[in-house]
């Protein structure tokens, strides 16, 4: 049975980091690359994000008895296999998990124009994730 009150909590978190992150969604690229706060606080807002989704839909797949997946980014795979999630929100969210990826174990090679792509245009797609957990309890 999925933990009601465990995903509504990994939610509350998913929303404070969504507006937390949400007040740097005007900032430039050329504005991004010379304060070095504000990349920190953007990429550790994003990967915590960007994990929350992850622990969420490794809670469902296990509640449901899916496939357990071999990375964050396949439990996405995985909920699109059992009809959880929409194919497009499902390829987004495959991107944030690779994305995810790169700001832990390749955060010297992080491109500030795909950070402040993500800014601009794809937190949505963590609301829209949100949106479809909501949906599953």
């Amino acid at each position: 049975m999925v933990d009601r009150d465990l995903i509504l909590r990994k939610l509350a978190d998913l929303d404070q980091y969504l507006a937390q992150v949400s007040e740097y969604r005007g900032i430039t690229v050329d504005e991004y690359r010379r304060d070095w706060k504000v990349q920190r606080i953007v990429e550790r807002t994003l990967q915590v994000a960007i994990e929350v989704c992850v622990d969420v839909a490794t809670h469902v797949i296990a509640d449901r008895g899916l496939r357990v997946p071999a990375t964050y980014a396949e439990a996405f795979d995985v909920l699109g296999e059992g009809g959880l999630l929409d194919p497009g929100l499902r390829a987004e969210m495959v991107r944030m998990a690779g994305f995810r990826n790169v700001l832990v174990h390749e955060y010297t090679r992080v491109d500030p124009e795909i950070v402040v792509g993500i800014l601009e245009g794809h937190l949505d797609d963590l609301t829209r994730f949100r949106t479809a957990a909501l949906a599953w309890r």
